[in-house]
């Protein structure tokens, strides 16, 4: 009797802050098909409208933009589903001379604000003609380190008898990697996708600052454009938060499990 009392007030507890967590969220929801008159007021049912998104993809690219963010979000989480994890595996389960020197040369990288090497980069991009073009914003980020590093420590919990088995079976170390670690790495793959998706999707400074065409702007510089413009119309800057993210919120829930299970079993705090 005593432990279902605890099930119970356990229960209570976390769907409290569950509904606490969530009213920001609700909240932007409905005030984004509210006219503005009725913003921050509660409005009956029969005022609601999406007017604000049809203004939105009236008077704006939207469809473009949505096309440049997610064209470019794939291109970096796929690369960094290749890259860092095969660097990874190589620095856990590899041997070969400076191989502790590269990883320490990479974990002081990681501690090198990117904003000291924004400008050189955007020089380097200009001088091969590729600013104001979708490889601008993904080339530079398909291999980052901290992916780099969450894989290292996932390889890590990779028992090596299992390797060596399938060395003696006659596979090669692409073959290990491809056949046996991949299939075993799901919530590692996944914790890297919705971390990078999330920031990617997100991301603000590195696509404002090395493209300048509207039509190629994503959806997150597109979207501050119409709310410089329209600082004062808080419903359509509320439509603009819902469309930025829901893809985000998608991506969470489809994955959630699997993100749950690599934020454990790599060390990474969730």
């Amino acid at each position: 009797m005593k432990k279902k009392i605890l099930n119970v007030l356990l229960y209570t507890v976390l769907i409290c802050l569950s509904l606490f967590f969530l009213l920001p969220i609700l909240y932007v929801f409905y005030n984004s098909l509210l006219p503005y008159r009725y913003v921050q007021t509660w409005a009956p049912v029969n005022v609601w409208t999406l007017d604000n998104f049809r203004e939105l993809f009236t008077k704006y690219p939207i469809l473009k933009w949505y096309w440049n963010t997610f064209a470019s979000t794939a291109i970096v989480v796929a690369g960094n589903l290749i890259f860092p994890t095969m660097a990874g595996y190589a620095l856990a389960k590899l041997r070969f001379p400076g191989k502790k020197i590269i990883f320490g040369a990479l974990l002081i990288s990681m501690m090198v604000p990117f904003q000291l090497i924004m400008i050189q980069m955007y020089i380097q991009l200009a001088k091969l003609n590729m600013h104001n073009t979708i490889w601008a914003i993904t080339l530079p980020f398909m291999s980052q380190t901290m992916f780099l590093f969450m894989a290292r420590q996932f390889f890590f919990a990779v028992p090596g008898e299992l390797l060596e088995a399938a060395r003696i079976d006659g596979l090669g170390h692409a073959g290990v990697f491809a056949r046996i670690v991949c299939p075993i790495s799901k919530p590692l793959f996944a914790s890297i996708a919705i971390l990078n998706f999330t920031g990617t999707w997100n991301s603000y400074m590195v696509p404002a600052t090395f493209i300048n065409k509207v039509d190629k702007f994503t959806l997150v510089v597109g979207l501050q454009t119409v709310n410089m413009t329209y600082f004062q119309k808080t419903n359509l800057t509320l439509a603009g938060v819902v469309l930025l993210s829901f893809p985000v919120i998608l991506f969470f829930i489809c994955t959630q499990k699997e993100f749950v299970k690599g934020a454990m079993s790599s060390g990474i705090k969730a």
